[in-house]
């Protein structure tokens, strides 16, 4: 996401691919989302992982489920192609030699609008079964899917049968481990306060709402901090993120002003032309995400949510070419103190950012609170770049907290190391640089933490050297009060060695990251 994006309403053409505008934020805690947690056990030496053969295509099935339409046949596949609006139940089910199109913009429901009544409104639910393929055609670019305001997506794969979004190219064996940005991607729109109001109205309520980028009619936003837009669990998206126009962009997975009640975990977002996630506000937690290859940031958060993350492994795209590309990048919408205030929770996680077109791998502006738990860092330039606005008190970022205003003061770490190639990178905005003394006093100011790291990581992704014998934050601590969403581990970083098991099988593997038995990003089941 490009430096001082603004979220702001923007009428587009109705083929246009979508994105959610990227801002400044603020943000609070959470109730969990769903999802088993599994603590990963203790790592033992096996061979390098290697991607597993791939499949044997098959043969195209003979006619669609009901529901979809016969479009013919793509490659080993009987194509079926989704309604471009759907307004009641829709279930997609796995049938052998069955491929769902998307062919063009693919809407869930009719916005119910953020008090739930919007004239019109329409709620609708669209299941998609483990194993199932849904792709967009080969001009994908105006090819996305929205879940509007009321309405759910429930994508429930399994470790064995993960759902596999992705481009037609990929059916028809056109793509390579440098294939990006074929479609738009996934966007859920939900109902959870945001700070960023296309009107002038109080942020977090009900009427402050704004339009997602690129589809013109799209609202996201309300006064539901449990609003349910529905479960994404066991899935890849591939091969998504499109650039409408700059600062316009679409990511694999966007979400915009969803609640608690949305249960996001085990997802893979895979050679992205723009960023993994991103989140505009709402309180949506998430856990187990593999970012691989994207171009842009791995995890991009924004005006105002209020969350948690726990186990997020980002290996970005060995040679970027995009201009803002940082491993996670938290900010606001322009209005420091305007409130829902954004607070980024993040816990073991393993950043591997490969950009040396921008300045640090984890970037903090624009006046967001942050944690940060149980990391491991490596960058070619530096690991933390803090940068602050203007407001009365002269800075944003670095400040005391202030309860009136939700701030929790400065950014906060315990057990993250950094191995980079310096820990803290300076950038000046409006006159006010945060120097990296101040950024050190931050990050120092924390517990068993590293600045100055070297061979942390082996085989791309498995801690080593000072990250297996660090000394790990207990995250649960950070749960509020009645809730269990961050669980205890005993190491840091995303996963816990070679003998971990979370991320393998319903992933897919390529040049920017081997899973074991994980099959190959380039092949597809039948």
């Amino acid at each position: 996401m490009a430096d001082l994006k603004r979220m702001s309403l923007i009428l587009l053409t109705s083929c246009a691919a979508v994105a959610l505008a990227g801002c400044d934020g603020s943000s609070s805690v959470a109730s969990p989302g769903e999802g088993t947690v599994v603590i990963p056990g203790t790592p033992t030496p096996t061979p390098t992982p290697q991607p597993t053969p791939t499949p044997t295509p098959g043969t195209p099935a003979a006619d669609c489920p009901t529901g979809t339409s016969n479009v013919g046949v793509i490659g080993n596949y009987r194509s079926c192609r989704l309604p471009s609006q759907i307004t009641s139940a829709l279930s997609l089910p796995k049938v052998a030699g069955v491929a769902y199109e998307m062919n063009g913009r693919v809407d869930v429901g009719v916005d119910i609008g953020g008090a739930g009544n919007a004239p019109g409104g329409v709620s609708a639910t669209l299941t998609i079964a483990p194993g199932a393929i849904v792709y967009a055609k080969a001009d994908g670019d105006n090819d996305f899917l929205v879940v509007n305001r009321g309405s759910r997506l429930v994508a429930e794969g399994t470790e064995t049968q993960p759902i596999i979004f992705t481009a037609q190219q990929n059916l028809t064996g056109e793509v390579t481990d440098e294939t990006q940005g074929l479609w738009g991607g996934i966007i859920l729109a939900g109902r959870a306060p945001i700070s960023n109001c296309n009107a002038t109205v109080s942020p977090g309520t009900a009427q402050c709402e704004n339009v997602v980028e690129g589809t013109s009619t799209a609202l996201y936003g309300g006064a539901t901090a449990t609003d349910n837009s529905g479960t994404i669990r066991y899935v890849q998206i591939r091969y998504s993120g499109t650039i409408i126009s700059p600062n316009n962009e679409l990511q694999g997975l966007t979400l915009g002003g969803t609640g608690s009640g949305t249960a996001i975990d085990h997802v893979q977002v895979h050679n992205s032309s723009d960023d993994g996630i991103e989140i505009f506000g709402g309180r949506t937690n998430l856990r187990y995400l593999v970012m691989t290859g994207a171009d842009d940031d791995g995890l991009d958060t924004d005006v105002g949510w209020q969350g948690f993350v726990q186990f997020l492994l980002a290996i970005q795209k060995p040679n970027n070419t995009q201009s803002d590309t940082y491993a996670t990048e938290i900010d606001s919408n322009g209005n420091e103190d305007v409130l829902p205030r954004q607070r980024y929770n993040l816990a073991n996680f393993t950043f591997v950012h490969t950009s040396s077109g921008v300045n640090a791998a984890i970037r903090i502006r624009g006046g967001a609170d942050a944690r940060f738990v149980n990391g491991i860092v490596v960058s070619p330039v530096a690991c933390l770049n803090i940068v602050a606005g203007a407001d009365a008190s002269g800075k944003t970022t670095i400040r005391p907290a202030n309860p009136a205003l939700e701030d929790q003061g400065p950014p906060m770490f315990d057990s993250v190391l950094f191995g980079c190639a310096n820990p803290y990178a300076e950038t000046t905005v409006n006159n006010i640089t945060v120097t990296s003394a101040e950024q050190r006093a931050v990050f120092t100011a924390g517990t068993n933490n590293l600045e100055n790291g070297s061979g942390l990581l082996s085989n791309t992704y498995f801690p080593a050297g000072a990250a297996l014998s660090a000394t790990p934050f207990d995250a649960s601590t950070l749960n509020p009060t009645g809730t269990s969403f961050l669980v205890k581990t005993s190491y840091v970083g995303a996963v816990n060695g070679a003998n971990d098991t979370w991320y393998r099988g319903w992933t897919c593997s390529s040049n920017r990251a081997a899973f074991a038995t994980s099959a190959s990003c380039t092949a597809l089941p039948n």
